[in-house]
């Protein structure tokens, strides 16, 4: 085929690793985690569980959450050892704009409008740093350019994790090689990816994957948890990420659906569970991470401001 020879040109040499900087092969991230009152939920259930939550990842939105809830949320994050990865800002689902919520415009709704967009997309995000967060999930490619300029700059900490969601998730190797040129941590593929796609997600790039075992009905409900040790095999360094299917969409949430969001959340802990049973019995030799491992984006307890 044609594309052969541009495409050999344009794979060039890739890092060998299947390894996260801790040795391991894999880290478990409980998404969807609105607020400090759900993630209490997430760690009293991986306690109860046995297991090692190792990210959280939220999508309402830091822009929805008073200083004080992002403090807690970096303290309670901080003291399991567990990163806490926020969305940013206000996107085009939340705008003032019809197209992101038309049939045809739906894939544009993580995206941010004008420059009025990207510098409250910004300064969303240096309000949560100031509390103490330290990962951030990105679905548009002008703010993660802009975010990995501030960071050159020295306007924003080199530590911090840039996650780029499932709205923006790569397709194909060339295209996620294209983000992790352009600055991204780690990157949502589609949790719909066959294993034999992974494998060519994986060859591109070491950069570590983010992957839905089980995903919401709007991501396509997907449940594989059964496949978790093929899908690390393949993608190590790998996120496995546990949505829920047959859970309602909460975005944006708050106090009116606390009670729903974390039970949400202890489900999603008990998949994640099961999925690791599974993994035991035909993957033994795959290693997760511990909390608090290395090149996790941890949050810091950071003093609150005091008002006046």
């Amino acid at each position: 085929m044609k594309a052969e020879a541009a495409l050999a040109r344009m794979s060039g040499d890739v890092p060998e690793t299947s390894r996260f900087p801790d040795g391991a092969h894999f880290r478990i991230e409980i998404p969807s985690i609105e607020g400090p009152r759900v993630l209490e939920e997430v760690v009293r259930a991986a306690d109860t569980e046995g297991i090692a939550v190792n990210r959280v990842s939220q999508g309402s939105g830091a822009m929805l959450l008073r200083e004080s809830e992002l403090h807690e949320m970096a303290e309670l994050g901080a003291a399991a050892g567990i990163e806490v990865s926020l969305f940013v800002g206000p996107r085009e689902a939340y705008d003032i704009g019809a197209h992101a919520r038309s049939p045809e415009g739906s894939a544009l709704a993580g995206q941010l409008r004008g420059l009025r967009g990207l510098r409250y997309a910004a300064e969303d995000i240096a309000r949560a740093v100031e509390c103490g967060i330290r990962s951030f999930l990105i679905a548009d490619l002008g703010l993660l350019a802009l975010v990995t300029e501030m960071q050159r700059g020295g306007e924003l900490p080199a530590e911090l994790v840039w996650k780029v969601s499932v709205l923006m998730a790569p397709s194909n190797p060339l295209a996620l090689r294209e983000l992790e040129r352009l600055g991204a941590s780690t990157a949502n593929i589609p949790s719909d990816v066959s294993v034999e796609q992974l494998g060519e997600l994986r060859a591109a790039t070491a950069l570590p994957l983010d992957l839905y075992v089980e995903s919401p009905d709007g991501l396509g409900g997907v449940v594989r948890g059964d496949e978790l040790g093929d899908l690390v095999t393949v993608g190590a360094p790998l996120y496995a990420k546990f949505g829920l299917r047959n859970a309602r969409m909460i975005y944006p949430s708050g106090a009116h659906l606390v009670d729903e969001a974390r039970a949400i959340a202890r489900e999603k802990v008990h998949r994640a569970a099961t999925a690791l049973e599974w993994l035991a019995r035909l993957a033994p030799g795959l290693v997760q991470s511990e909390p608090g491992a290395p090149g996790l984006g941890l949050p810091q307890a950071a003093p609150e401001r005091v008002p006046g």
